[in-house]
């Protein structure tokens, strides 16, 4: 098994050699070729690899987001798993918070608060998120790695597909569907460790001891991934995500988004590196390396299409040729058509709203209490007379403990001193745990009318908050 890993590794590193040395020899002479376009007939994309300033910013950003997915399941607070969405207990624990279905308006702030960012920055700076962070960019773009480390580069892809099926054909095609299952399977047990305590998962992975019903889910999400990433690709951006639809109505002059300069480009044409520009020729040296690099394989130079995910593939690939060719940079840049206005009140409509929720979210959290109580009467009897001759009425009070430590409640009649509690009125309660405690309340006396109301406080021992609650006493047929 050692060596068979050594094996595949040393593999990988040689094509990754080859990748990089061709990609450098493709730069020194661009030339025009009939198998230069990203597509072929039958609609698949072939992503060139491209290296340059905003691919290493998207690389670096994709690896930091990359380690929050994988570890964040992994950390421990308070000796618990600091993020668990626990769905058969309809809780979710993050950092020592518990939150509950009562507590779903902080969820509906989040994702207001998410969508009112998102927006705004897509004024600025367009589809950034789609091009950066967005989840369905980042597997793309690792499957596409994947594929060119064992197939070579995407001309050597786009040969591989055309050839009749061979050895060598079977061999790396098996290979990297192996390593893209591999991949799908590491990122569904990932995203599973948010929903079942991460050490049980991985160790029912490791012993094939998880349960069907778990093993479901992964298979699952491992098939959702290998799909999505291996053949969907650009179509989930095209098709399927509907932000792709609606950004249009988001962007404006001042919107920053990737652009070709027709004006300084036009008209382009192939030539060859360090001669004089032809009469009547553009900087534009129609090298179509930009549609090459393209995620979603269109051209840039045709201008601006809502399939643009405002990555920067296309202005690495146009800088580095432009640099061969001693042009000057930016021939594909990110741009804006007007310089923006100070004072524009769409942005500032937005950067208040994200104010007015952040405001919310705070408040929420200030104002959120550790546990909760209802209090019900017991419906069997409406009053009784108890052994002591005393009227008595019976409540049940139900806790919820939203911390994650035991905690110790008291519970008392505040607003009659004739009432009193037949039962202890200290009584704790598990951490996300619902207690149902029965308080049987008798009248010291003669009650003064048939029905009365009473007044419950229960206070948390440790932190000292406090909870009313208020119910009828009743003492006579004559309450209905």
């Amino acid at each position: 098994m050692t060596e068979w890993l050594h094996t595949l590794l040393h593999h990988v590193l040689s094509v990754e050699s080859v990748v990089k040395n061709s990609w450098v020899a493709e730069q020194n002479v661009i030339i025009r070729t009939a198998v230069s376009d990203s597509k072929v007939a039958a609609g698949k994309i072939y992503i060139r690899e491209q290296f340059g300033q905003f691919q290493r910013l998207r690389r670096r950003l994709n690896s930091l987001l990359l380690a929050a997915f994988v570890l964040l399941p992994l950390l421990r607070y308070q000796g618990q798993q600091a993020i668990l969405i626990d769905v058969a207990r309809q809780r979710m624990d993050i950092f020592g918070l518990s939150l509950f279905p009562q507590d779903l308006l902080i969820l509906a702030l989040l994702f207001m608060l998410a969508a009112f960012v998102l927006f705004f920055v897509s004024k600025r700076y367009g589809r950034v998120w789609c091009g950066y962070t967005c989840p369905q960019t980042i597997w793309t773009l690792m499957f596409n790695w994947i594929e060119r480390r064992v197939e070579g580069t995407h001309h050597q892809s786009q040969v591989l597909d055309r050839q009749t099926w061979s050895h060598q054909k079977v061999t790396r095609k098996l290979l990297k569907h192996l390593l893209w299952a591999m991949l799908s399977l590491l990122t569904a047990l990932a995203f599973m460790a948010y929903f079942v305590p991460s050490d049980a998962l991985y160790q029912g992975v490791v012993g094939f001891e998880l349960s069907p019903l778990i093993t479901g889910w992964v298979a699952f999400f491992t098939l959702c991934t290998y799909l999505n990433a291996g053949f969907l690709r650009e179509k989930m951006c095209t098709h399927a995500c509907p932000y792709s639809r609606f950004q249009a109505a988001l962007f404006d002059a001042s919107t920053k988004l990737v652009a070709y300069d027709a004006i300084r480009g036009e008209s382009r044409g192939p030539r060859k590196r360090n001669t004089p520009k032809a009469t009547g020729l553009g900087d534009c040296v129609d090298c179509k390396l930009c549609v090459q690099v393209c995620p979603v394989g269109i051209d840039i130079r045709d201008g601006l299409q809502y399939d643009c995910i405002n990555c920067g593939l296309c202005v690495d690939a146009c800088d580095a040729t432009m640099a061969r060719f001693n042009y000057p940079k930016g021939l594909i840049r990110y741009a804006r058509q007007a310089t923006p206005v100070k004072a524009n009140r769409l942005n500032l409509g937005y950067a208040l709203t994200i104010l007015l929720t952040l405001s919310a979210m705070v408040y929420w959290g200030i104002s959120r209490n550790t546990f909760e109580v209802n209090l019900l009467r017991d419906r069997q009897a409406l009053y009784r007379i108890n052994t002591a001759g005393k009227v008595e009425n019976t409540y049940l009070l139900k806790t919820l403990n939203k911390s994650q430590q035991v905690r110790n409640y008291k519970v008392s009649v505040d607003n009659n001193p004739n009432f009193s509690i037949r039962s202890s009125q200290v009584f704790s309660v598990k951490p996300g745990e619902y207690q149902l405690t029965a308080l049987p309340v008798s009248y010291q006396g003669t009650p003064q009318s048939t029905k009365q109301t009473i007044a419950f406080t229960v206070v948390d021992l440790q932190s000292g908050e406090t909870l009313n609650r208020t119910s009828s006493f009743y003492s006579g047929t004559g309450a209905w």
